[in-house]
């Protein structure tokens, strides 16, 4: 059985005192405001390593997840409940190799088609190996970009074989992390018990399970901006953009200004970014379609604002522009001479 490695101010071992050796790291975060602290970067790790192993009782899990929902979760927890997980994924050959990961795991019930879909499939287009992963408890409940990607032709990898064969014929992977991280698709579905959002939507979005070196990431309370970029930093992730998106999706608003943090190994920044249209306009029109959008069947300025905006923060990642405005002209471009009949 795993156990708790030792950490300054400690509670009394969990084992001396005849408890379940879990117990440690609840006590350490919940034994009130003069005796509590957060837990180091190792414990954190440990305590996901317990949980993954299968040694840990739900009302410990959920007890954990409460309490660092509480507290609020720091960079060194977020990076060890990270490094453990990474652990987990299954090891196959051929190893998924992208040049970029893309999160997502906004909530199902929030309104909008996620345009940034087509965003991903556009840099794919210009030699970008992109890979995609969201939350979805199965093929009969899949997450909102899984429906997009199956309307648009485009279907979900089982396996990280299947992504890395993908990656290598289209350019593009996606994965549901019920398939590809099982134990974390489980902690992200205690919401519903819970009532809470928990450490493991955050988690999820740090991820990166195949450890490419350019991470974008969308975030919906901009306190968070800032927690993921400095837990990407302590994970080692070589280049990092997270912003306040739609939904708390990668995807730029078009109305609005933004600001992306950045990681550049291992020097954080920010970089402030204009708005792609800056008179007040309507939504996408709730005739548009991804699929309509990209063969050009349908004009809708701001559903293309969108594609092109959020592209132009990963092309400025991937260090293929120097500056945002330089971005947004040759994301543009991209946009203009894609491959319309890339998608079925």
């Amino acid at each position: 059985m795993i156990t708790p490695p030792p950490g300054p101010n400690r509670p009394h071992d969990a084992a001396e005192r005849g408890l379940h050796p879990f117990a440690d790291f609840i006590r350490i975060l919940g034994r009130g405001p003069n005796g509590s602290r957060s837990l180091t970067l190792e414990e954190a790790e440990a305590a996901m390593t317990m949980i993954c192993a299968g040694t840990v009782e739900p009302l410990q899990i959920g007890a954990l997840m409460a309490l660092l929902r509480y507290r609020g979760e720091t960079p060194a927890e977020l990076a060890g409940m990270v490094r453990a997980l990474r652990a987990t994924v299954a090891r196959s050959h051929p190893w998924p190799t992208p040049d970029l990961d893309w999160p997502t795991y906004a909530s199902g019930g929030t309104r909008g088609l996620p345009w940034f879909v087509l965003s991903a499939l556009l840099l794919a287009g210009t030699g970008v190996r992109v890979f995609m992963h969201g939350a979805g408890s199965d093929q009969s409940q899949p997450s909102r970009a899984e429906h997009v990607l199956a309307e648009l032709g485009v279907p979900a990898s089982r396996t990280p074989a299947e992504a890395s064969l993908a990656l290598a014929c289209r350019g593009f992977a996606f994965m549901p992390l019920s398939r590809l991280c099982p134990r974390l698709q489980e902690l992200i579905a205690l919401r519903e018990q819970l009532g809470l959002r928990t450490a493991a939507h955050t988690v999820a979005r740090l991820l990166n399970p195949f450890e490419a070196p350019h991470l974008i990431q969308g975030v919906f309370h901009p306190p968070y901006r800032v927690l993921q970029q400095q837990a990407a930093a302590l994970l080692g992730q070589p280049r990092l953009a997270v912003f306040k998106g739609g939904r708390g999706e990668a995807e730029r608003p078009a109305l609005k200004s933004c600001d992306v943090a950045g990681v550049d190994h291992g020097r954080l920044d920010c970089e402030s970014w204009p708005a792609l249209r800056p008179h007040p306009g309507s939504g996408p029109a709730e005739s548009t379609t991804p699929a309509a959008l990209w063969h050009g069947e349908t004009r809708d300025d701001h559903a293309t604002a969108l594609v092109i905006g959020s592209a132009a923060v990963a092309l400025r990642l991937l260090g293929r522009a120097s500056s945002p405005a330089d971005a947004d002209a040759l994301a543009a471009d991209c946009w203009h001479r894609r491959d319309r009949n890339r998608l079925p």
